[in-house]
């Protein structure tokens, strides 16, 4: 994933988040219910906006590592 030097919002993870929420394990739905329930850094916030951006449409191996990255920032904010 390359830089982005956006700021995205917590509404825009929340977007990106519903839009690919299908897609994502079941595991990560309460993890993300309690990740929208806290403030978070703007580091956080476009980090797990670029794990969730276009992942229906990665490959398995890209998803799997994603899946890990999202998984410690989610349990460790």
């Amino acid at each position: 994933m390359g830089e982005c030097k956006i700021d995205h919002t917590r509404e825009d993870v929340q977007k990106k988040y519903e839009s690919q929420k299908e897609f994502l394990p079941e595991e990560f739905h309460p993890m993300f219910n309690q990740f929208f329930e806290k403030d978070h850094t703007q580091d956080i916030l476009n980090e797990v906006f670029h794990l969730l951006k276009k992942y229906d449409l990665v490959a398995e191996e890209e998803r799997n590592e994603r899946n890990n990255r999202m998984k410690l920032v989610l349990l460790n904010v």
